[in-house]
């Protein structure tokens, strides 16, 4: 178990899949969020959801979002604003086949000189699936101020570390209807447990 704190941004509009992605059933799940809190629960000390509010139906820690607008950078913000932490590793709540192996892999090769620990499919940069340090706290407050929501830019501007991954699959995400009944159906076939 790693001896750590991972948070579930759960607080997307998810607007092209027409619904709120994290409360979509999930293998044997009501939610893909309560399937996200209980498999990151078997590998992490500590798991919170970061949302706009408390719309979960199961039992879980929640880190509600300290501004209006939203956005991952609005969450990280929010997040180091009200856990006394000095790190934490973020995934999506969409991205349900990250394992066990990636996570730890990224803990292992990560340096403690980085700001930023982040992961890189043959897709690209992965910032939704990485180690996040406080030190970043005070540049991404800037970059609130200026409007500026990309986690990819803010990860440029301080010392990072891209830990590279050759799968693609496993960093799926269901940002569409088809993309999730695609993985639904899959999974509904098949006894593997991600």
């Amino acid at each position: 178990m790693i001896d750590g704190v991972a948070i579930i941004f759960a607080g997307g509009k998810s607007s092209r899949m027409g619904q709120d992605k994290a409360l979509l059933p999930f293998n044997n799940f009501s939610t893909l969020s309560e399937y996200q809190y209980n498999r990151l629960s078997k590998i992490f000390k500590k798991v919170y959801i970061s949302a706009k509010s408390n719309k979960f139906d199961f039992k879980a820690d929640i880190i509600e979002d300290n501004y209006k607008t939203s956005s991952p950078l609005v969450a990280l913000i929010s997040i180091f604003e009200n856990l006394d932490i000095d790190e934490v590793f973020i995934l999506s709540v969409d991205a349900p086949l990250i394992s066990k192996n990636i996570i730890e892999r990224l803990y292992k090769e990560a340096l403690s000189s980085s700001n930023i620990i982040v992961a890189s499919s043959l897709n690209g940069l992965e910032p939704l699936c990485g180690i996040y340090r406080r030190d970043i706290l005070a540049l991404a407050k800037d970059f609130l101020k200026q409007n500026n929501h990309k986690l990819t830019s803010l990860i440029k501007l301080v010392n990072h570390q891209i830990v590279k991954f050759k799968s693609t699959k496993e960093f799926t995400n269901l940002n569409t209807q088809e993309e999730y009944n695609k993985l639904f159906n899959n999974i509904s076939h098949s006894s593997r447990q991600f």
